[in-house]
């Protein structure tokens, strides 16, 4: 797109002398010609790089409006109304005292009207007035970037919470005029929350529940628009002792977020994306339709994860995410720890010595199933897929398929520390839990045949002689 010359705002300054009597509102004076730069968007958590230049610019933004349907949790497909694709919306950096150049485009294969209103903008609707438009056209306005900060924006089109509770915000960063401080990697992350008309992790594809959303009980609550889209290949990076800056923000449409990472410390908060910062700060609050910027430093090598500290989001809902962080152990900051039994030591758990297992009846199935929904679902999750990085699945583990006795042996007697499932590091720790002999075998059994295409492995006999061994 051809980025447009600047104008000259005003008709009285054409006319000035002979209209001066006429024009007795302020006449602002003409800026000179600026250099034009188009915008680089990414996708995040990347973001444009950090502005070198000492002088103002025209910017010219090119943002599209597309509606595109793809996972939003492993088997479960969603359709999100997007800016440019992702969510969130790519990031746009300017300076402040930048001119922004603005052309929405909404893509003739959409079905609905959007627009844009930008938080870093100042005048009535932030734009959305401006660029309103239905599918198949385009939208363009300019503003002024005349105060630094972190600022969201989001589509403002009626019923405007429903826009945002399919995807529609992202941010825009005015750097200060002096510029910001180098450091060595910079992310971008925001939280939304996401109201299906079926469960958490329900397959297929989900429709959009209005009454789910009215009432503010959402079934997801994500970073960066998808369950998992911060673990495993989306895991953010950082070597031990490299500074980082993450620009956090809160899409909503309606809960506000705890924001904290676990293991790591911010060196400086500045609060509400204002130009103000608190330091030493373990967990930060960050209002729906608001942002923060966090710069922190790793120190020893391992995952940090990201949360928010309202945990049930976090651990039921999938707002959690990782940053694997490399280097050498530093053992005088962050030791390994030594952990020992405090009774005898635990015997390894033995192979049964009885019969083979008989098939379970149905009413042994719905007992297990029962007892997993009560015990295990809080934390491996009811489909049994686990937290990365924190849970271990049940689901299709090869943990559990070449050591089901073991897992009865730690549900238990309970463990801690390392553990491989399906190739990913999980260290934690799992109490022992107070379930009778038959529990056990059931629960253990449901797991075997419902969630590992097994057969049932363990009879309540077998668990008692098993507890007896820990016992003695």
């Amino acid at each position: 797109m051809r980025p447009r010359p600047l104008r000259l705002a005003g008709t009285c300054l054409a006319t000035a002398s002979a209209l001066l009597s006429l024009c007795s509102a302020p006449v602002f004076a003409a800026e000179p010609a600026l250099p034009v730069i188009v915008q680089e968007l990414l996708a995040p958590p990347a973001l444009p790089p950090q502005i070198t230049r000492k002088t103002p610019a025209r910017v010219v933004v090119n943002l599209t409006v597309e509606e595109i349907e793809r996972e939003i949790a492993p088997g479960t497909r969603y359709t999100f109304w997007t800016f440019g694709g992702t969510v969130p919306g790519k990031m746009i950096r300017v300076r402040e005292g930048d001119t922004v150049e603005l052309h929405l485009q909404n893509l003739a294969g959409n079905k609905l009207p959007h627009n844009i209103d930008l938080h870093a903008v100042t005048g009535p609707g932030g734009g959305a007035g401006q660029t309103l438009i239905a599918p198949g056209n385009e939208a363009s306005f300019t503003f002024k970037a005349l105060a630094s900060g972190l600022y969201v924006y989001h589509c403002a089109t009626a019923p405007v919470g429903m826009h945002v509770a399919n995807g529609m915000y992202g941010m825009i960063l005015v750097e200060p005029k002096e510029g910001m401080a180098k450091v060595d990697k910079e992310y971008y992350v925001m939280q939304g929350d996401f109201y299906t008309t079926g469960a958490y992790r329900a397959p297929g594809l989900q429709g959009f529940d209005l009454q789910k959303a009215i009432d503010e009980r959402p079934t997801y609550v994500l970073f960066n628009g998808a369950d998992g889209a911060l673990t495993g290949q989306g895991a953010l990076t950082a070597a031990a002792g490299e500074k980082v800056r993450m620009f956090f923000g809160v899409g909503g449409p309606n809960t506000v977020s705890s924001f904290h990472i676990i293991g790591a410390i911010f060196d400086k908060v500045y609060t509400e994306g204002g130009t103000h910062f608190q330091e030493n700060v373990q967990t930060t609050l960050v209002p729906a339709g608001g942002s923060t910027i966090v710069e922190f430093v790793p120190k020893v090598p391992g995952n940090l994860t990201l949360v928010d500290h309202s945990l049930t989001r976090a651990f039921n809902k999938g707002a959690v995410g990782l940053m694997a962080v490399s280097g050498p152990d530093r053992p005088e900051i962050y030791g390994k720890g030594i952990k020992t039994a405090m009774n005898a030591k635990a015997a390894p758990p033995a192979a049964p010595k009885t019969a083979a297992v008989p098939a379970a009846t149905n009413a042994q199935r719905l007992r297990g199933k029962a007892v997993y929904d009560g015990t295990c679902a809080a934390c491996h999750l009811p489909d049994g897929k686990g937290v990365p990085g924190v849970f271990p699945p049940l689901f299709n583990s090869d943990f559990f398929q070449q050591r089901p006795y073991e897992m009865a042996h730690i549900v238990l007697h309970g463990r801690s520390g390392e553990l491989v499932v399906n190739g990913e590091h999980f260290n934690s720790v799992m109490p022992a839990q107070d379930l009778d002999d038959d529990d056990v075998a059931a629960v253990i059994n449901y797991v075997s045949t419902d969630m590992n295409a097994g057969k049932p492995v363990i009879t309540p006999a077998q668990v008692k002689q098993m507890r007896q061994v820990k016992a003695n």
